[in-house]
């Protein structure tokens, strides 16, 4: 299930994307970028609507994929 990202409070949907850029895995290219610059680039991603906050019910978690990837 999707979720607006617009519905979260600033302080959880800030919580929820530097979960996501620190998770081991996570590649941001050749050169180095603080952890500010990063949540700053999935924030926008979200607003732009690249991107979308994504409900797991099976793994009760959620997740940021690009909208592309995401099926109702």
């Amino acid at each position: 299930m999707m979720i607006p990202w617009q519905d979260l409070a600033p302080e959880t949907l800030d919580s929820l994307i530097e979960s996501f850029v620190l998770r081991e895995g996570t590649d941001y290219g050749e050169h180095e970028r603080s952890l500010e610059m990063k949540v700053a680039d999935v924030k926008q991603q979200l607003k732009s609507g690249e991107a979308v906050l994504v409900w797991s019910e099976l793994h009760e978690t959620v997740n940021i994929m690009p909208r592309g990837q995401f099926r109702d």
